[in-house]
């Protein structure tokens, strides 16, 4: 994967199939402290002890379909190779917490990507998810500004009506878009 947003995408997916019905995705972006933070934070089946340190193996999966899991690992590695890291923390039947760190100017940390196209293609693949997306960022001069959506109230005006009507997409992606790009024109100031 080449951009974190692709990761938080997959994290997401393994909270998906852990069961979780609450999803917390918070991207921090600060340049008075050169620190990128990408935090997932689910509610699902979590991990005991053995399985958490499992997990950041490439060649410990869940999964049927293949014999190696690279999402975390791979995660980890980006954090790492860009002065940064990762921390889980889980336990079995209360959910799962992960955290990855960036030097944000460091040349080897891989692009954000395209945060509103993630979050939607979430939102959309699985409704009955209760979704937070959460995006900071702090200037050079300690400025900070913040974009939050919860799509509680939007699945309460909707009622029975699908999310993935044309119209209905069209304007989370707007409104998703717009939040993200007026809150990162704070960090080019």
């Amino acid at each position: 994967m080449r951009e974190i947003s692709l990761h938080l995408m997959d994290i997401a997916e393994n909270s998906v199939a852990a069961e979780a019905r609450n999803i917390h995705i918070e991207v921090h972006e600060n340049l008075q402290s050169d620190q990128l933070t990408a935090i997932i934070t689910d509610d699902g089946r979590g991990m005991d002890e053995e399985t958490a340190q499992q997990v950041l193996d490439p060649f410990y999966t869940t999964r049927t379909t293949r014999k190696v899991g690279l999402g975390i690992p791979l995660l980890k590695l980006a954090a790492e190779m860009s002065e940064g890291g990762l921390n889980l923390v889980t336990e079995s039947g209360k959910g799962a917490k992960i955290e990855a760190r960036f030097r944000h100017s460091h040349i080897d940390r891989m692009p954000l990507g395209d945060l509103a196209s993630t979050f939607l293609a979430l939102l959309v693949s699985h409704p009955n998810i209760h979704w937070v997306f959460d995006y900071e960022t702090t200037d050079k001069d300690g400025n900070v500004d913040n974009f939050e959506f919860d799509d509680t109230e939007l699945k309460n005006e909707l009622g029975d009506m699908p999310i993935t009507e044309p119209e209905i997409l069209k304007f989370v992606r707007g409104l998703i878009e717009e939040g993200i790009q007026a809150t990162a024109l704070q960090t080019t100031t």
